[in-house]
């Protein structure tokens, strides 16, 4: 697995496509948190950053799945799966090295920005008067989601041949497991009666959960158990392709 994760690492690096993924994400997150006058942080009368947990997630919906596409879309494409099936490495193996590959250069791209958060804490009056609980709890769930959204990339990509397929069902999933129990649970037929079940379905719910800085098993639980789903998805579709 350790071989399948350097391999794409090495793949992503080695080309444009990392850097102008991360380019493209910070470019985005800077100006809407410093340019933009109605998210600005300068425009606030304290010291946050709930701007920058907004809208990273609507970013991650479109980011991710750009960068998964290729994970088994390009291997079906060039007729190289099959050849790496045969290596000495079962099937989820192969899955969690590209799946990790994906999460790592999703977990780099957010390093940088920890500059925002050293601005914002300098800028607070007094300096640090910031409510650090919580912005750590933020990037717990902006971490949790990218695995999420990750491990929904990675079986996008298993079920079609076509990237430009992958990422259009990826982003669709992502959209849909973000908010799509959100919109269905305010549906006249939900409320009042599951109108909390099916809102506790979707991942914004305990995005938010999280990101009060509570850290809630529950919401964790959660994440972990849409993360193994989709995993174990992705090797039904792979060893049913192998067979």
């Amino acid at each position: 697995m350790i071989q399948i994760i350097s391999r794409e690492l090495g793949a992503f690096f080695s080309s444009l496509i990392a850097y102008i993924i991360i380019g493209v994400f910070l470019l985005f997150l800077g100006l809407f948190m410093w340019v933009f006058q109605e998210t600005s942080v300068l425009n606030y009368n304290y010291a946050t950053l709930d701007q920058l947990f907004t809208i990273a997630p609507m970013v991650f919906i479109f980011l991710i799945p750009a960068i998964s596409m290729r994970s088994f879309a390009e291997e079906h494409q060039n007729g190289t799966l099959e050849l790496l099936l045969t290596k000495p490495i079962s099937s989820i193996g192969l899955i969690l090295g590209k799946y990790f590959s994906v999460l790592i250069l999703i977990l780099f791209a957010l390093l940088p920005t920890l500059i925002y958060f050293y601005s914002v804490h300098q800028l607070g009056s007094p300096v640090g008067n910031i409510d650090s609980g919580a912005v750590a709890g933020s990037y717990i769930g902006l971490a949790l989601l990218s695995a999420t959204f990750a491990a929904i990339g990675i079986f996008s990509s298993s079920i079609s041949k076509n990237q430009i397929v992958s990422f259009v069902i990826g982003a669709f999933l992502c959209f849909l497991f973000h908010w799509g129990f959100q919109y269905l649970s305010s549906l006249p037929i939900f409320i009042g009666t599951f109108d909390n079940f099916v809102e506790r379905l979707g991942i914004e719910y305990h995005y938010n959960s999280i990101s009060r800085g509570v850290l809630d098993t529950r919401d964790i639980l959660y994440f972990l158990s849409v993360i193994t789903t989709f995993i174990l998805a992705t090797k039904l579709s792979i060893d049913k392709k192998n067979w």
